[in-house]
């Protein structure tokens, strides 16, 4: 699937920013991110062909809804796909009010897709870098009452170098302060599960022990970006930690934590079932609405005059404990064509 070379500018209205957000004062939702997050780009720009549906849902690496339909459906924003996008009309069709997702399945941490590496797809800081040369070239600034979410480093250790825990390091923590020079103002990142005990870290000769060291590597890495960024008292750095919640699943209500369901068909029931795990390498879409969970109680863990919630001390019986809010009116976004702000991340 060919599309014209993006050409996106993005008009915002600014506000004043309170000291603290809650999850009910977002107007916009922008994903940056992988297969963890991608609700159809992939699937989209492979005419939609991969991930094969079914049995994956609706273009989704998982057997149902990902997070982030769980936490856009909590939010009341759903972010058009960026393959949705037609930049050749003025203004754009249709126009993302809602916030775009930008994620693409396979997508390394850096430049390009660490699966389809000829396909011209996006990786993770690509993602970032395409939003804001976007915003600079218009002599523009990242909405600041939007959540901006980032999930990305698993496919560098899947699928390119499972020992280089430096390069997705520097990668995400480019990707973020790349966010936050633009005027992003509400940032909700997550670290990565323990690689080593999936399912896929046992075939294709991959090796657990390396996986699970390159995780705690990277999510160390991930966490001294946090802790700095959470210096800006005029930022709200939200922090999912995944680690912990894979580690816990057991008591989470998940009965199967070691085996996919794709694998135990006999037992398990797509989209309703207790495995935490769909395919050997993506959560199913019960621990989607886990990792959703986790995301508001973040959020709203923060609007309070509490300390800053880091990776690794959010406190797990929080989960499911947070009640829907009603948004408030979402503030509009004006979007218009102007200029193409690289070929190379807009042809797929």
């Amino acid at each position: 699937m060919k599309k014209q070379a993006i050409a996106a500018g993005f008009v915002l209205f600014s506000f004043m920013l309170p000291a603290k957000a809650s999850a009910a004062s977002f107007d916009q939702l922008y994903v940056f991110g992988d297969s963890l997050s991608d609700t159809g780009n992939i699937y989209n720009a492979t005419g939609k062909t991969y991930p094969a549906s079914p049995p994956y849902f609706e273009g989704r690496f998982s057997d149902g809804p990902l997070w982030v339909d769980y936490l856009g459906d909590q939010l009341g924003l759903k972010p058009t796909l960026l393959t949705d996008i037609n930049f050749t009309t003025i203004p754009p069709t249709p126009i993302p009010t809602q916030g775009i997702n930008f994620a693409f399945g396979g997508a390394s941490s850096g430049l390009d897709n660490a699966i389809l590496p000829n396909q011209n797809l996006p990786g993770v800081l690509k993602q970032v870098l395409g939003f804001a040369g976007t915003l600079k070239a218009n002599n523009q600034t990242a909405d600041p009452n939007a959540l901006y979410t980032l999930w990305g480093g698993a496919n560098d250790f899947f699928f390119l170098n499972p020992e280089d825990s430096t390069t997705p390091i520097s990668n995400i923590s480019l990707a973020l302060n790349t966010l936050v020079g633009v005027g992003a103002k509400n940032i909700l990142v997550f670290n990565l599960p323990d690689l080593g005990e999936l399912p896929a870290a046992k075939i294709d000769n991959r090796n657990p022990t390396t996986l699970s060291k390159s995780t705690n590597e990277f999510n160390l890495g991930l966490a001294k970006t946090v802790s700095d960024l959470s210096q800006n008292p005029n930022l709200n750095i939200f922090s999912v930690d995944t680690y912990s919640l894979f580690n816990q699943a057991s008591t989470l209500g998940f009965t199967n934590v070691t085996e996919s369901c794709l694998s135990r068909l006999d037992i398990c029931n797509p989209g309703n079932n207790k495995f935490l795990v769909w395919d050997g390498f993506h959560p199913t879409t019960a621990a989607h609405q886990v990792i959703a969970d986790a995301a508001l109680a973040a959020i709203e863990a923060k609007s309070v005059p509490e300390p800053a919630i880091n990776l690794g001390i959010l406190a797990l019986g929080a989960f499911g404990a947070i009640a829907v809010l009603k948004r408030q009116q979402k503030r509009s976004a004006l979007v218009s064509a102007s200029r193409v702000i690289d070929a190379k991340l807009s042809q797929y």
